[in-house]
């Protein structure tokens, strides 16, 4: 079976959904292909895996995002394989899609620099599914240890990066304050929480004044530092470092990089750094008449030709200016290179406390007033009216009163995790 559209998407994260609403305002007719049939939030993961907020807040139909628009078209379905030089998508129910134009923002998995263990034994926070199953391993192993007078809870995050400090300082609160609370103080006092990286401090894309205040603050949360050393092995119960050295955990979670997927690499066209599409300035796919490639699945580079991080405004703003060259391809115009508005990078830290810096000239700020700025900034790109308000109820609810959105396990636990086995690992169903 084969049908065929003026443009398909495939990948509904950052890059996908803004390029299908700018083509959609223009009534061009579009089909949006994702395995998911929700656009996930993704700066927010780690809350769902530390129960700062529910699913519900971060994770929004796609038919819902794009009720308004008439001439977009939502597929659920997993992709199969994608065909740059066909322009071509081929679906696991066996169906062949072709475009006049092809848009590929199919995101990217976790890069695990074939470290031994690391795919086996950690946990990854690139999607709902990850964060759901961290989460219920978290609840499962507190449990445990709630049960054992001598059970410890130790918990490593591989990657000083913002994904890595923003989990690590959520466990730490969580622990301060969430499990003195609803569990014991003795156990809170057996819980650990460790922040690994092969760079000497954390935020490294940060200065050195945001570099210090979030290292001050990880460490006043509880959280144990090793920074400069790299994790050579990732085990059941903790990581090896590239000193020798071990660190204890029943759960690790990889916070260490992202690379290009499997659809990228079948693609046929020539991969970059991190597996990745080398796109033109126009955004453009080379050696691949009417390809665009666009999000993390692709390397783009600024108007200096440095290449720009993997952050959800460098994939919202390369989705809209996609669909204006798609528009122009369309009707015979021309493409315009991609110019990319700087607007910084911000962490959270924990509860009062985060960094900022703002804008090309890095405006910094540090503290409560970093804290708010994050909370505003989110709370505006969340996608939908409902997620902002569950969101903002979570935040006001956790922050203020320390009560987080609990997670629940509705399935009956099958075993016991061994000790050879994460708690992750078991069958779950989480709601």
């Amino acid at each position: 079976m084969e049908d065929s559209y003026p443009v398909i998407i495939v990948g509904a994260g950052f890059a996908g959904v803004a390029a299908a609403k700018e083509l959609g305002r223009k009534g061009v007719r579009v089909l949006l292909i994702d395995a998911n049939n929700y656009h996930q939030f993704q700066p927010l993961l780690y809350q769902v895996a530390t129960s700062q907020i529910g699913v519900s807040a971060i994770a929004r139909p796609l038919r819902s995002v794009f009720r308004r628009f008439e001439t977009v078209k939502v597929l659920t379905s997993k992709v199969d394989s994608v065909s740059a030089a066909e322009r071509a998508v081929r679906t696991a129910d066996g169906r062949t899609l072709r475009a006049d134009i092809l848009v590929i923002a199919v995101g990217a998995v976790p890069n695990f620099f074939n470290t031994p263990g690391a795919e086996d034994h950690a946990f990854p926070l690139y999607s709902v599914t990850d964060a759901t199953r961290l989460g219920t391993g978290l609840t499962r192993l507190l449990d445990q240890a709630d049960r054992n007078p001598d059970g410890s809870v130790d918990v490593v995050v591989v990657g000083g990066g913002p994904t890595g400090v923003e989990t690590a300082g959520a466990m730490a609160e969580n622990v301060k304050y969430v499990v003195s609370k609803y569990f014991s103080r003795e156990l809170a006092a057996r819980c650990r929480v460790h922040l690994v990286d092969m760079v000497p401090s954390v935020l490294n894309m940060f200065s050195k004044k945001s570099q210090s205040y979030a290292t001050e603050h990880l460490k006043k949360v509880g959280v144990q530092l090793h920074m400069g050393v790299g994790v050579t092995e990732v085990r059941h119960n903790g990581v090896t470092l590239a000193d020798g050295s071990s660190v204890p955990g029943q759960i690790v979670v990889w916070a260490g990089g992202l690379k290009a997927g499997d659809l990228i690499s079948g693609s046929g066209l020539a991969q970059g750094r991190g597996g990745r599409i080398d796109v033109r300035p126009d955004l453009t796919a080379p050696d691949a008449d009417g390809v665009y490639v666009i999000g993390d699945a692709a390397n783009i580079t600024d108007s200096t030709g440095a290449k720009l991080p993997q952050l959800g405004s460098v994939a919202q703003q390369a989705g809209k200016w996609a669909a204006k060259n798609i528009l122009a391809d369309l009707s015979g115009g021309s493409r315009t290179p991609f110019r990319y508005v700087d607007k910084g990078y911000m962490a959270m830290v924990g509860r009062g406390a985060a960094v900022a810096e703002l804008g090309r000239k890095r405006i910094q700020l540090q503290g409560i007033l970093a804290f708010l700025s994050w909370l505003l900034v989110h709370l505006a790109l969340l996608s939908g009216l409902q997620q902002k308000i569950r969101a903002l109820f979570s935040w006001l609810n956790g922050y203020l009163l320390h009560s987080p959105a609990q997670v629940v396990v509705s399935g009956p636990m099958e075993r016991e995790p061994t000790e050879q086995e994460p708690p992750g690992a078991l069958p779950s169903k989480e709601s």
